[in-house]
């Protein structure tokens, strides 16, 4: 095949185009990122990501990501895994370390083919997430329908985490907009509704910032394991959260960085005709 290739890949369901630019390099704009992740004339996809040369001495890839709107975002769980998986399969390493613009993220193997990513320190600072002034994220005034109150967390990216009795009657599309635009968020914000389940168990459903309503999303989940434990929602520090697409497992540190772990999966591999391609932006 001639093009641009990529693999298509997915964390339950959060799906990414994946391009590598660690030879020769790759600039696309907006427009072009807008209609690869097209899901009726381009391959489709929550976030599209771009593997470039690790900038530090210590990375084994740099890992550029942006949402399917085009735009550039600092942080994704899902996709830190599946780009550690593709790093894993290449070198025969258990562990490896991928680059973000906000750090450097570690990751395991896990078992049955499972990814550990150590997803860093939870922010939750007001001027961290950020608000558009002093608050108290565990108790953030932001009510938009029935969600009030939600705790503002940041790991990498910024979320409002609202808990509910029951998430599934919860009007995401609705109400996930207003949240993220809200101007309490001057660089908008994830949202996140959340049920407590049986024992460490956490029901969750996410808007994603430029994105909509996704089928899992790994930073919500971390978010929702800290906006549980503040809360003093759960014993301990470690729950299972269960997503759309399936269920992740959560735990924060002592030391505040919070570790994640799921599977990362491969749907499939192929090109993009540039000749398809939009001009640049």
């Amino acid at each position: 095949m001639s093009g641009l290739p990529f693999i298509k890949m997915h964390g339950l369901g959060n799906d990414f185009v994946v391009l590598d630019a660690r030879t020769t390099p790759i600039d696309l704009s907006v427009s072009q990122v807008q209609a690869m992740a097209d899901r009726r004339t381009g391959a489709g996809c929550d976030q599209f990501i771009v593997m470039e040369t690790a900038q530090h001495k210590d990375a084994d890839v740099f890992m550029r990501i942006r949402n399917a709107d085009g735009n550039e975002v600092e942080a994704c769980g899902n996709a830190t895994r599946c780009i550690a998986r593709i790093l894993m399969d290449e070198t025969g390493k258990s562990d490896v370390v991928v680059e973000t613009v906000v750090g450097l993220l570690h990751a395991s193997a896990g078992e049955k083919g499972n990814v550990c990513v150590n997803m860093g320190p939870a922010r939750l600072n007001w001027d961290e997430i950020p608000t558009a002034e002093e608050c108290d994220t565990l108790n953030m005034p932001v009510t938009v329908g029935p969600l009030e109150g939600p705790v503002g967390v940041n790991v990498g990216n910024p979320h409002a985490v609202y808990f509910v009795d029951d998430c599934e009657t919860i009007d995401l599309m609705a109400a996930g907009p207003h949240v993220e635009t809200h101007p309490f968020f001057p660089e908008r914000i994830n949202v996140e509704v959340v049920s407590k389940l049986d024992g460490n168990r956490l029901r969750m459903r996410v808007w994603e910032r430029g994105v909509g309503i996704t089928q899992a999303c790994g930073t919500g989940a971390c978010a929702t394991l800290v906006a549980a434990v503040r809360r003093g929602m759960i014993q301990g520090r470690k729950a299972e959260v269960i997503l759309d697409g399936g269920p992740l497992t959560i735990e924060w540190l002592e030391n505040g960085e919070i570790l994640m772990t799921g599977p990362a999966s491969r749907a499939f591999s192929g090109s993009f005709d540039p000749a398809v391609y939009p001009g640049q932006a």
